[in-house]
């Protein structure tokens, strides 16, 4: 695979993880696995509303033209690799220090929450996010509010019940589950929709969201390639 660090985004330290992203919350979990792993690494903002993602020279990192994206010049066998999708960027970096924040003795149950989060919760509470606050007076009925409503319901239902009886995702360890799943539930602030979802009634959630929040780490990571 031939990587090529690009000239628009230029590396002050090339021979580190080169990091492409914003904070929004698929975003925000490459800063935070990052901080949490200690892996060195360089960032460099990509903005979306400017279109940064549709240069050239992104479109070679990530070919689907969406944040995270990284490139780690001392990948497999030494060489470069470029990743795109947050899940692979997650688990390459886990591997790579070691299978940290995927402990071997919970690997599967991580996996199926990491999985749980890239296929249910992201997309469903971005729709959510999307018709409630940015198409509301959009669109020729409530359909799609009333259906990424329900859905988004039914998910923080799902996060609600697992967590009852756990201080994590997967039992009391920290984990790329956690790290995949919390901002997507934080930015339902963003959204303003925390009323429309009823979300004080799913009490084991907004707990979990702060231990998360809690941690040192995360609080840096999040904070990576800011909007600001």
């Amino acid at each position: 695979m031939s990587v090529t660090l690009p000239t628009r985004w230029p590396a002050q330290h090339p021979d580190r993880i080169q990091l492409y992203s914003l904070a929004t919350p698929n975003g925000q979990k490459a800063g935070v696995v990052l901080e949490e792993l200690g892996l060195p690494y360089e960032a460099h903002k990509i903005d979306i509303m400017a279109g940064d993602q549709f240069d050239p020279e992104y479109v070679a990192i990530n070919p689907n033209s969406k944040i995270p994206a990284i490139i780690d010049p001392n990948g497999p066998g030494g060489q470069p690799i470029a990743l795109m999708e947050s899940a692979s960027i997650l688990l390459y970096l886990s591997e790579k220090a070691g299978g940290a924040l995927n402990p071997a003795e919970h690997r599967w149950e991580t996996l199926q929450w990491l999985f749980f989060q890239m296929a249910s919760v992201g997309p469903f509470f971005g729709q959510f996010g999307h018709f409630f606050k940015f198409a509301k007076d959009k669109t020729t009925d409530s359909y799609g509010v009333e259906r990424y409503t329900k859905e988004a319901k039914r998910l923080l239902g799902v996060l609600d019940a697992r967590l009852a009886d756990r201080t994590y995702l997967v039992g009391e360890q920290f984990t790329l589950a956690d790290i995949a799943t919390f901002p997507w539930v934080k930015a339902l602030d963003f959204y303003e929709g925390k009323p429309a979802l009823d979300y004080d009634s799913f009490t084991n959630v907004e707990p979990w969201v702060q231990r998360c929040l809690d941690r040192e780490a995360v609080q840096r990571g999040l904070a990576v390639c800011s909007f600001g």
